[in-house]
């Protein structure tokens, strides 16, 4: 199998209104290809149609043009349903139910007999961090990271070959973070692929291979992460320390850079381009300055993203 999601040309439009109704393009011609055994990162600013693509990946949704498959097959198959995962952003369960009695559920729709059942809900609720104390609390006293807890290990109970993470990190403390993150990591390994949406891009950042970028329904950026990085620094930016200059000094003999700064008795200067760097440091010199450090800034996840959205 190439990929093990393909999306085309899909578009989903809302009817918003009372009287006369208007149509709203939430997605805009979609198309975007997911590889098997890596972490796919689908990224976007609130109201970007995130939620409506994995929505209408789960057939939650209906599309107004396109189509995908995952798996290889339609997105209507129900034996490719069988094999996936899902963790909707605000995970909802029945209140009254308990996590071992809901995994017990969940683990009689993919046919597991009782010993797998119980074997897999212990398993699944350690690794996502939940006390053993809370397994058989209900549901309707959880906090909604606790919640978050039990819809990402819900989403793995049947080994599933890719699983849809909508905003997986919401609601969590820090340390609960990590510890999701660590375990979406984990999953390629051991033969699951993730398909991630997620607004926190410092995550996105440290797990995704490639990522998607979403502004306003449309596909704003999309390939390898490491690719995208490199292409936005064609032209690096230099931070540049000096020790014994004056920053005012320096603000009028270097024209060409971008920022000066006085910071705990050295100065930051920052160059535009690698050919500013020798003038840069001529007129610190000039200024009874000396040379600290000199290093190249890449541009992150977090500016390509703004790039990309602004654009728009």
């Amino acid at each position: 199998m190439e990929h093990i999601v393909s999306v085309e040309n899909l578009s989903k439009d809302y009817e918003t209104g009372f009287w006369k109704k208007k149509k709203v393009r939430a997605l805009d011609g979609l198309s975007l290809s997911v590889s098997e055994g890596q972490i796919f990162g689908f990224l976007g600013g609130n109201g970007a149609g995130k939620t409506t693509t994995i929505k209408l990946l789960m057939r939650l949704l209906y599309p107004t043009e396109g189509s995908a498959s995952i798996l290889g097959q339609p997105i209507d198959s129900v034996s490719m349903h069988r094999q996936i995962g899902y963790c909707p952003e605000n995970p909802y369960f029945y209140d009254y139910l308990t996590p071992v009695e809901l995994f017990d559920y969940f683990g009689r729709l993919f046919d597991l007999d009782a010993s797998k059942r119980k074997a897999k809900t212990g398993e699944l609720l350690t690794k996502v961090g939940l006390e053993e104390r809370d397994w058989k609390k209900q549901l309707r006293k959880f906090s909604k990271g606790m919640l978050q807890r039990v819809g990402l290990a819900q989403s793995l109970i049947n080994e599933p070959r890719i699983v849809f993470l909508d905003e997986p990190m919401s609601g969590l403390d820090p340390i609960g973070r990590r510890e999701i993150r660590e375990l979406i990591a984990e999953l390629p390994s051991k033969g699951t692929a993730v398909f991630m949406s997620t607004h926190i891009l410092s995550d996105a950042e440290a797990l995704c291979d490639e990522v998607a970028i979403l502004s306003r329904g449309k596909l704003a950026a999309a390939g390898k992460l490491h690719d995208l990085l490199a292409e936005s620094n064609d032209q690096p930016r230099f931070e540049i320390v000096v020790a014994g200059a004056d920053a005012a000094k320096l603000r009028i003999s270097i024209p060409n850079a971008t920022e000066i700064e006085q910071r705990s008795g050295d100065t930051l200067v920052i160059a535009n381009r690698d050919s500013d760097i020798e003038g840069i440091l001529r007129a610190a010199r000039d200024a009874g300055g000396s040379l600290i450090s000199i290093n190249p800034i890449r541009r992150s996840l977090e500016d390509l993203f703004v790039a990309q959205t602004k654009t728009d």
